[in-house]
């Protein structure tokens, strides 16, 4: 299972860092991935990291704002989100796939599981 965490509340231009911890799986078999969804729309890409962290994807929308590491030692993969905006308000999913790492890791459909949301909102 995936459990994410550390979302809040937060005014504009704050941070938070959302934790991804796996439990029954071992995340360094696995590239990782951040989505999130607001209200009335679409889950949509944040971020994706290959298994060992090496390479990366962001979203246009937060590229230069979030960074997606991870600690495969703690089992856990992190979110780090600065200078953040109203615009940013969504429940946050974070997700695992098997597999290589690709331009494709953007797409729901790339992954395998999914742990459930975390809130998180921005305040102007």
């Amino acid at each position: 299972q995936l459990q994410a965490s550390g979302g809040g509340l937060v005014q504009a231009g704050g941070s938070l860092r959302l934790s991804c911890a796996a439990s029954g799986r071992t995340v360094s078999n696995y590239r990782m991935g951040w989505f999130r969804q607001a209200p009335g729309k679409e889950r949509e890409f944040v971020a994706a990291i290959s298994r060992t962290g090496g390479s990366t994807y962001y979203a246009d929308s937060v590229k230069g704002r979030f960074t997606i590491s991870r600690d495969n030692a703690k089992n856990t993969v992190y979110l780090q989100m600065n200078s953040l905006e109203p615009e940013d308000t969504a429940v946050y999913y974070c997700s695992a796939a098997v597999g290589g790492f690709s331009p494709g890791a953007r797409s729901q459909s790339a992954y395998d599981f999914w742990g459930q949301g975390t809130q998180v909102t921005v305040s102007s």
